[in-house]
């Protein structure tokens, strides 16, 4: 029996070697290294989608390329994934969004052989892909930091309202607002796009005030944390 698990476990064998992949649309190609770090041969699959994780993958209609598209990846070894822009349409002045899957399916077991009829889980992993156009006005690691903190009320509970006014994708891991000797709390991680609005629920309750700020923790092209600071604005 063959199971498919939607994130990837301890029992996974193939790592992938970021989390995340940005596509200068500089450069010809971006690349993924997946390593298998099992004991046995592994079969992956590798596909693009738009946002819809439960997608078919050959009904998709990416502007995207994946080479080679399905591998064997023996143990200790790794494959590279090669992608390639094929030069559809895309806006040119922001960034654009879209995930890189990769589903590994363990190699089914002979009748005969030790263990043939346990259960087996395929395991797919779902990162983003961010495309990023020439020429885009600033730079995404100074992103992060001309975002707009506002404190909002949103149905009757505190909240903070984060602007991006920048071209760039900013990930939020999670933040604190600090105001007056007290805390309030949002662990919830969110993606603000290029010129959106997003609420952020809070917990705890803080009054905003000229001493208040937010401590935030953004994800780098690189898939690290990183910790930035900012004014927190009063509600209007």
């Amino acid at each position: 029996m063959l199971i498919w698990g939607m994130t990837q476990a301890a029992q996974a064998s193939v790592v992938l070697a970021g989390t995340r992949v940005v596509y200068n649309a500089a450069e010809p190609e971006a690349t993924l290294r997946l390593s298998n770090e099992g004991k046995s041969p592994a079969l992956v699959q590798a596909w693009i989608d738009d946002g819809n994780a439960k997608a078919n993958p050959e009904a998709l209609d990416v502007p995207f390329t994946i080479a080679p598209p399905v591998a064997r990846i023996d143990p200790g070894k790794a494959q590279t994934l090669r992608i390639s822009y094929t030069g559809e349409p895309l806006p040119q002045d922001r960034e654009s969004v879209f995930w890189l899957n990769v589903l590994e399916i363990p190699p089914k077991a002979a009748p005969d052989e030790e263990g043939a009829n346990k259960l087996q889980l395929a395991f797919r992993s779902r990162i983003k892909l961010f495309f990023r156009p020439a020429g885009l006005k600033g730079r995404a690691e100074e992103a992060p930091a001309q975002l707009g903190w506002r404190l909002v009320q949103a149905k009757g509970h505190p909240a903070v309202e984060v602007s991006n006014p920048t071209p760039y994708n900013v990930t939020l891991a999670s933040f604190d607002v600090v105001s007056v000797g007290k805390k309030a709390e949002s662990e919830e991680s969110a993606m603000v796009r290029p010129g959106e609005k997003r609420l952020m629920p809070l917990k705890g309750n803080v009054p905003a005030g000229e001493t208040s700020k937010v401590i935030y923790r953004f994800i780098n092209d690189y898939g690290g944390e990183t910790t930035g600071e900012a004014p927190l604005q009063a509600p209007q």
